[in-house]
């Protein structure tokens, strides 16, 4: 256990004592310690900030409407995936959802933009073949959430079956045995032993996804940002690299990601309180 508590003490417990600095005028001389203090002014500089309103509704926006589409799919390709009796194609199906996962953000984000290009993307070609005009989806900000969240979970959907399929086998093959003698179906074997298997791993997974709402992947989405779709693109993570990072003003920067990382505890509290007490399932 030493390699990942020493991992979690160093990188993520010990850097908290440097979230004071979203209550000080950082001054690089001075020090985070040394610098003076300024209470809630940068915390007020963001809530009066007229760009606000639209960086919280765009992260709600797409990091809900990701969680509704990315929950459920893992768990239906599992139950597919669980109902397949011919191994080799059980193990091919496997195998090509579950590699996207590996290939890095930067080669995803080069691949949607040449499947989705105006002229010579793919997608556009197939149209223009069925007479269809080009559409230009990461430009056109109303299309640009739905390119994110599908690629997104085209990635990670195999990778996130795993878990659900690690949950089905260790289900007691006795209630299978049970339900076929009943002369159940086998989209009720899957309703009524298959789903209850899984839940308590899918309400963990749950309760952590809530817990992560506001933390949308940075990279990703600062790669597919541009001047057209930035009224849909521009959250919270690309404001603060972009206002902290590049102009130096960490401080605020600072207060940004605080405030962030507030409201994600603060959801996370709220699904783990119902969630236990709704399925008796939950973290602590």
């Amino acid at each position: 256990m030493i390699p990942p508590v020493a991992y979690f003490v160093i990188f993520k417990y010990l850097p908290m004592a440097n979230a004071v600095l979203a209550f000080k005028n950082y001054n690089v001389i001075k020090g985070i310690w040394g610098s003076p203090w300024v209470g809630m002014k940068y915390f007020d500089l963001l809530f009066q900030n007229p760009a606000f309103k639209t960086l919280i509704v765009n992260t709600l926006y797409i990091s809900f409407y990701h969680l509704a589409v990315s929950f459920p799919i893992p768990i239906i390709l599992a139950l597919a995936l669980n109902e397949v009796k011919n191994v080799r194609f059980k193990k091919t199906v496997q195998m090509v959802t579950y590699a996207p996962y590996f290939i890095s953000t930067v080669v995803m984000v080069s691949i949607v933009m040449l499947f989705l290009s105006p002229r010579l993307g793919i997608v556009n070609t197939i149209a223009n073949a069925l007479g269809f005009e080009s559409v230009n989806y990461l430009g056109d900000p109303s299309l640009f959430r739905s390119v994110y969240v599908f690629s997104d979970v085209w990635q990670t959907m195999g990778y996130s079956a795993v878990i659900y399929l690690a949950a089905l086998s260790g289900v007691d093959p006795s209630l299978y045995e049970a339900a076929k003698v009943d002369g159940a179906s086998r989209f009720q074997k899957i309703l009524n032993v298959d789903i209850p298997g899984i839940m308590p791993a899918a309400v963990i997974i749950l309760i952590l996804s809530v817990g992560n709402i506001m933390a949308v992947g940075f990279e990703k989405m600062y790669l597919l940002q541009n001047p057209l779709n930035l009224s849909t693109s521009e959250i919270i993570s690309t404001y603060v690299y972009k206002i902290g990072l590049l102009n130096a003003n960490y401080s605020f920067a600072t207060a940004v990601g605080l405030f962030n990382s507030v409201i994600n505890l603060v959801l996370l509290l709220v699904v783990n309180t119902i969630a236990r007490r709704v399925s008796n399932t939950s973290l602590w």
